[in-house]
């Protein structure tokens, strides 16, 4: 049962799918496990508002289908709100850096960003790509969208680029 725990608090912490050969290697046990522990974890999801959805070889934390209505409804609320001051600073990183991974976004912060990258892709201010760089990783760059709704060309036209986005980089780490 410690085991399904951690795999669920994993998956809820990540925020997005996950193989079971990287939840074998961070919890240093045998992928047969993780299966075992999934398929105890899916059981005990049963009946609730969260589901466990697998992929191939990956698995996530998902909603309940039978609530999808109502996940809708606060979804079209939540994009009709103003940003807030979370979604604010990760969308200046990724505009500034002209992308970012997760991992460089949450270091800047100093905190876990991907409920906040999700609502910004979620309102198509964001896009993930598959890192040209790394394949095991996404890249999070700006929409066109986000672009055009502020009436700029590219990316050099925002206020103090070169300056921005040169700190930027020495503060995540490039």
């Amino acid at each position: 049962m410690e085991l399904e725990k951690k795999i669920e608090a994993i998956l809820f912490w990540k925020g997005e799918p996950i193989s079971i050969k990287k939840l074998a290697e961070i919890l240093k046990v045998k992928e047969e496990e993780i299966k075992n522990a999934i398929f105890n974890l899916k059981r005990s999801l049963e009946d609730r508002g969260i589901v466990l959805l697998e992929t191939g070889h990956e698995v996530t934390l998902g909603t309940t289908p039978e609530y999808s209505s109502l996940i809708e409804n606060l979804q079209k609320e939540e994009l009709n709100k103003e940003l807030s001051k979370a979604s604010l600073e990760t969308l200046s990183i990724v505009l500034y850096k002209n992308g970012a991974t997760r991992a460089e976004i949450d270091y800047i912060r100093g905190v876990n960003s991907t409920f906040t990258l999700r609502a910004l892709a979620v309102r198509g201010l964001v896009e993930r790509i598959l890192d040209p760089k790394d394949a095991r990783r996404y890249l999070y760059r700006p929409s066109f969208d986000l672009l055009s709704y502020m009436g700029i060309k590219s990316i050099e036209e925002l206020p103090d680029y070169g300056e921005i986005n040169k700190t930027i980089l020495n503060a995540g780490g490039n």
